[in-house]
C-alpha cells in the first residue's frame, strides 16, 4: 500500500449513524481484521494492554438492549423517545466492537516503573485510541460504516457479567458498525496552518 492509499483510507473514515444488518464481508474476515489490528497496533512500553470483544448476531443486539434498559432507568419516560431511537439505530447494525484496557497490565507497569507511574493511565488511553482508529478505518475500508460511542461506565458491570469478562478489563468505548444506509454529515476543517507548524 502506498502512503496515499493509506491516507485515502484515513480520509474516508467518518462517523456513520445509519447502518443495517446486511453483511458486507464474512464474519471470519471481520475477526481476521480485528486480530491483525490488535496484533500490530502500537502501545506504550509494548504493554499490549488493549482488549477487544467483537459482538455479532444476537450478542450485538443484546448489548444495545442492555444499554437501552440501563438508560431507561435513568431518563424520564417523557424524554426517552429520542434516546430509544438512537439505541435502535445502533442495534440496527451488523455488529459492535467493544474496546477495553486491562487495568492489571497498567497497574503492573505503574509498579514496575514508578518514575513514569502517573503517565501509564494516560498512555493506556492513547493505546486504546490507536486501536479504535485502526479498527474503525479497517472496517470502513471493507465497506462498513461505524461510529464511536461511550456508554461506559453505565453499562460496564452488566457487560462484564453477561460475557464473563475479567474484572480488570475497563470498558473504554463501543463501536457499532454495519452497512451504511445514510451518508455522513458535512465535516468542516479548521485552517491547517493553525494546527500544524513546520520549521526548516
Amino acid at each position: 500500500m502506498t502512503s496515499q492509499a493509506f491516507l485515502d483510507a484515513v480520509s474516508k473514515r467518518r462517523s456513520i449513524y445509519g447502518i443495517s444488518k446486511e453483511a458486507v464481508i464474512s464474519d471470519d474476515k471481520i475477526v481476521e481484521l480485528v486480530h491483525e489490528a490488535v496484533k500490530h497496533t502500537p502501545s506504550s512500553f509494548n504493554s499490549q494492554s488493549t482488549r477487544v470483544v467483537v459482538l455479532l448476531g444476537e450478542n450485538h443486539d443484546k448489548l444495545w438492549d442492555i444499554t437501552t434498559n440501563t438508560l431507561r432507568n435513568m431518563i424520564a419516560a417523557d424524554q426517552f423517545e429520542a434516546t430509544e431511537q438512537k439505541m435502535g439505530a445502533f442495534k440496527s447494525g451488523y455488529g459492535t466492537v467493544l474496546f477495553f484496557e486491562d487495568k492489571q497490565v497498567v497497574d503492573g507497569l505503574m509498579a514496575n516503573f514508578p518514575a513514569y507511574a502517573h503517565n501509564f493511565p494516560i498512555w493506556s488511553q492513547h493505546t486504546s485510541g490507536m486501536h479504535q482508529f485502526v479498527i474503525w478505518t479497517a472496517l470502513e475500508n471493507e465497506g462498513f460504516g461505524a461510529s464511536l460511542q461511550h456508554y461506559n461506565p453505565l453499562i460496564d458491570e452488566e457487560v462484564k457479567t453477561t460475557w464473563s469478562l475479567p474484572d480488570s478489563w475497563q470498558l473504554v468505548a463501543q463501536m457499532p458498525f454495519g452497512k451504511p444506509t445514510a451518508a455522513p454529515g458535512e465535516k468542516t476543517y479548521q485552517p491547517i496552518d493553525e494546527r500544524v507548524k513546520v520549521f526548516k
